[in-house]
């Protein structure tokens, strides 16, 4: 009985798992643009360019996991 429930529970446990992590990884990509440029304000633009670089591949993980879901 509980079998059936915890397998359609774990097909989809990893979409959660991944959106969870690309919330913390572009969380921290923002602290460290924050830093980054509280450092040095000068190389704003670079850094900008750079931090929307790193939070478009890191949100990438989730489409990857969305694409791997069981149907």
């Amino acid at each position: 009985m509980i079998l059936p429930l915890l397998a359609e529970i774990h097909g989809n446990i990893h979409v959660g798992l991944a959106a969870m992590g690309v919330g913390i990884g572009v969380g921290l990509t923002g602290l460290g643009m924050a830093t980054a440029v509280g450092r040095n304000p000068g190389a704003s633009t670079q850094i900008l360019v750079l931090g929307i670089l790193a939070i478009a591949f890191t949100e990438a993980i989730v489409f990857y996991a969305l694409l791997f879901l069981p149907r």
